[in-house]
């Protein structure tokens, strides 16, 4: 994404354009610690534990961009920026290929209204 965009409000976005990029490829079966995490749930046991880790450190990095981005709860927006990524993976396994361009619109409004709550 560093190489889209420059500004961490922007590259927050670019994540999308990554997204439909991936979305659009022959064969795309969604994120593989969604997926795992989702069958192993049952016994909570080190899988599911290592897919919730990374999905964790996904949210790490989306709460530092935010932070870049003067966002003023950024772990708060990063949850919120996640369930966007996570609903649009869902919706392109669905079969929505536009999923990352409508997940992207309503990314740009909560970025908005992030920031301007922060201003």
């Amino acid at each position: 994404m560093r190489r889209r965009a420059v500004e961490p409000r922007e590259r927050l976005l670019a994540i999308f354009d990554v997204f439909d990029e991936w979305f659009q490829q022959t064969g795309f079966e969604g994120c593989s610690f969604i997926n795992v995490m989702l069958e192993a749930a049952d016994d909570r046991g080190r899988i599911y534990r290592a897919s919730v880790a990374y999905l964790a450190a996904i949210r790490s990095f989306l709460e530092a961009l935010a932070r870049e981005a003067g966002i003023a709860e950024p772990e708060g927006f990063a949850r919120k920026w996640h369930i966007l990524m996570k609903g649009s993976i869902v919706a392109a396994g669905e079969g929505d290929l536009e999923a990352a361009k409508r997940a992207q619109e309503m990314g740009r409004l909560v970025l908005s209204d992030e920031l301007a709550v922060a201003s």
